[in-house]
């Protein structure tokens, strides 16, 4: 090491830099600087409606077009940071902190994903370079930056507000010494994982990891394996997976189960105080063959200008105290969630299939609506009571289709001690059924699909369509009019609670819709967005053709989602002016506020007192809003890959399908017997450049001039199945032009 007199010596020998090699250059100067962020966001805030890019180049005076490139490019900057934001018609405006929109990340397999909002508006695009830094089910902020080349909505990435996720689920992958898990689902976030942390996973296992650090711009996720759930083939994998992936609430706390266990098996003596005895009244359950849990019995009586209906719903409120365990529970999950092979309830078994379950035969305590319904299908006036009930009978929607609409002579000798009273409510069906037809509510009738596993649950048996008799329709209008009574009730009470609302279709979505329709040969006027009969004219007409179902399906597809909100905006597909959530407490918990609602009533108390505030539930209703579609993209994500189980043995199959969907790549295919949906890629169409036409509703090669158009029949061959994208790609067999 030098000495300091060497360092002294060494430093006096350097040179001294003369004056003339310090002399400083001039700055360079401009015509025209670019104005500053400051001075392009006031420009842009003095105005009181967005300013168009001509109109800051003017303000500032700018006309050299590399200048205005340069403005340009200031201003996607100020995009990016959130600084300003830009409309449809590239017009800019400031991007206030208020502006900002939060919401819950949903990631698509491809890289991109969305932002979906709290207010159930609609979903804002996330480009891949945002989503690299996110994973699914993230709560973000986020600012408009105009939209994508899809003419969406886009967002950039403000701030993550909460890391919802602590575990992922997903495939391990071992190679050349780098262990890894691509999480399973939508996001296929990549989670890097220390061989100390294995855990004894071997390539190719689906594992559960915990989450040691998450991904940012410049690093992976880390991951540490804390369970190895198996291969895609073992029993229950895909509701396993399903539940991870979805975060949803599989375990039930302590005190939870403390609570109720300790209501025991029966209703007490004194519960059935105060209460009307309905137990005389032969009210029955009307369900599926395979339902555990049942929410409502219903009763029908003769009158001389119409009938007397009763509809007794579980008392669920009389077992779940505001802010309880069990309450708090319930509000986390918001709903059941149904899969093929499992039920995850709202509430623990003892409660949802024992003492809130109206059982055959056993005393249960109820909250009955009880209405006067005249001959053309009105209800003149109803009142709702507590009551104590017992059901004479569990009966199932086949047997009393086949007893009251049938006439079948062994059904109705089956039923004969309740008979009189099912046809009072056949009779009753009919009048609610010409009703609902004169206000013009939606009549999409889509048969849901059955998978039926066998016993062992490792392999599905069949797939079909379920149809829908008219035994089903009978609960559906009755539980409809109840729901419409209660939102009647609580409205003329002047007691806050959550509405069903459905609003019309969305601008954009009807242009879609409008095109689709059109393009399947069917006139669509401006009437078809905000009246459901104008929508109802037309599926009356489609009803005639043979993919009917599949047509319906992909308009279903294009209204707008129900919410939950404590605003009365009417029901679009029921074409009611005020409608809620009443008849289904066990497994919505939305009902349950509805009976806490009317029970206050009830009680005679006054609406000031009510427990519950607009405000308060504003934000419960996002709250359901929000789990309620997690349970149905749960749902889906089950069902479309013990769909792809199912078809995995049928590659090389033959099936009939409909167009559904036109891309540049391929053609989207339902298949009638599955009402499963698969992908004929471009290259598997024939020896043709295909290019997309008519406002992307065909398909058309350039030079066969062959077209396939939405809504053409196909005869299709399976030719891949990957279970675990729930991919299915398909080959063109044979087409059958709707010419």
């Amino acid at each position: 090491m030098p000495s300091r007199k060497t360092k002294k010596k060494s430093l006096a020998k350097r040179p001294r830099r003369s004056k003339k090699t310090r002399v400083r250059s001039a700055p360079r100067t401009y015509k025209h600087l670019i104005p500053s962020v400051k001075k392009i966001a006031d420009a842009v805030n003095a105005k009181a409606t967005p300013v168009s890019f001509a109109f800051l180049a003017d303000f500032f005076g700018i006309n050299d077009q590399k200048l205005k490139q340069r403005l340009k490019n200031r201003l996607k900057k100020m995009l990016l940071r959130g600084l300003i934001t830009q409309n449809r018609a590239q017009e800019y405006s400031v991007q206030k902190i208020t502006d900002r929109i939060v919401g819950k990340v949903s990631a698509h397999r491809d890289g991109f994903g969305f932002l979906l909002q709290d207010d159930s508006k609609e979903d804002i695009f996330l480009a891949p370079h945002t989503m690299k830094q996110l994973m699914d089910g993230d709560r973000i902020s986020v600012n408009l930056s105009g939209v994508d080349n899809k003419g969406r909505p886009k967002g950039e990435l403000v701030e993550i507000l909460d890391r919802v996720k602590t575990t992922a689920v997903g495939r391990f992958f071992s190679e050349r010494g780098l262990n890894y898990v691509i999480e399973n689902g939508g996001s296929k976030q990549r989670y890097l994982v220390a061989l100390k942390d294995v855990g004894g996973a071997i390539d190719g296992q689906i594992v559960k990891v915990d989450i040691l650090s998450y991904p940012t711009k410049r690093r992976q996720a880390h991951g540490k394996v804390i369970a190895l759930l198996g291969s895609m083939e073992d029993s229950g994998i895909l509701t396993k997976l399903a539940i991870e992936n979805f975060q949803l609430r599989d375990s039930w706390p302590k005190k939870t189960l403390n609570l109720a266990n300790a209501f025991g098996e029966k209703i007490n003596s004194k519960d059935g105080k105060n209460r009307i005895d309905l137990r005389g009244t032969p009210l029955v359950t009307i369900d599926g063959a395979d339902a555990r849990d049942f929410d409502d019995a219903v009763y029908a009586e003769p009158l001389e200008n119409g009938w007397r209906l009763i509809v007794a719903i579980a008392d669920v409120s009389h077992y779940i105290n505001i802010d309880d365990a069990l309450d708090k529970e319930a509000s986390k999950r918001g709903t059941s969630v149904y899969f093929p092979d499992f039920v995850l309830p709202m509430l623990p078994e003892k409660l949802s299939n024992g003492l809130c379950s109206l059982n055959p035969d056993v005393d249960r305590l109820c909250l009955a609506c009880e209405i006067e319904v005249s001959l053309a299908g009105k209800a003149i006036r109803s009142k709702f009571y507590r009551a104590v009930m017992k059901s004479h009978a569990r009966l199932t929607y086949k047997e009393v289709d086949a007893a009251v609409f049938q006439q079948d002579y062994d059904a109705q000798k089956k039923l004969a001690r309740v008979l009189p009273h099912l046809q009072e409510l056949g009779k009753l069906y009919n009048a609610l059924a010409e009703s609902r037809d004169q206000r013009g509510a939606l009549n999409l009738e889509i048969p849901e699909v059955r998978i039926a596993l066998t016993e062992n649950l490792k392999a599905v048996k069949n797939i079909a369509p379920h149809q829908r008799n008219d035994a089903h329709r009978l609960i559906e209008e009755c539980m409809i009019l109840a729901n419409v009574e209660a939102a009647k009730f609580l409205s003329q009470h002047k007691i806050p609670t959550l509405f069903r609302a459905h609003p019309q279709l969305e601008l954009e979505r009807f242009e879609e819709l409008r095109l689709f329709l059109q393009g399947i040969g069917f006139k669509v006027s401006a009437e078809v967005r905000s009246q459901p009969q104008a929508l109802n004219n037309i599926l009356l007409k489609m009803r005639k053709q043979p993919n009917f179902t599949i047509m319906a399906m992909s308009i279903l597809r294009s209204l707008s989602k129900a919410v939950y909100q404590p605003r009365n905006e009417g029901h679009f597909g029921l074409a009611l002016d005020a409608y809620c959530h009443f008849t289904s407490p066990i497994r919505r918990y939305p009902d349950l506020l509805v009976h806490r609602g009317i029970i206050h009533i009830l009680e005679s108390e006054k609406p000031s007192k009510f427990f519950y505030k607009p405000s308060d539930l504003e934000q419960i209703g996002k709250n359901c809003s929000i789990l309620e579609r997690e349970a149905e993209s749960a749902g889906r994500y089950v069902e479309s890959r013990y769909k792809c189980l199912f078809l995995k043995d049928h590659v090389n199959g033959e099936f009939e399908g409909v167009i559904t969907g036109v891309m540049s790549f391929g053609l989207f295919v339902m298949l009638d017997d599955f009402y499963a949906e698969g992908l004929i890629h471009v290259t598997n169409l024939g020896k043709d450049y295909f290019s997309i036409e008519s406002g992307g509703l065909r398909l058309s090669g350039e030079n066969t001039g062959k077209s396939f158009s939405l809504g053409d029949a196909l005869r299709v061959k399976i030719k891949d199945v990957d279970v675990e994208e729930a991919r299915i790609d398909l080959q063109l067999v044979e087409f059958y032009s709707r010419d």
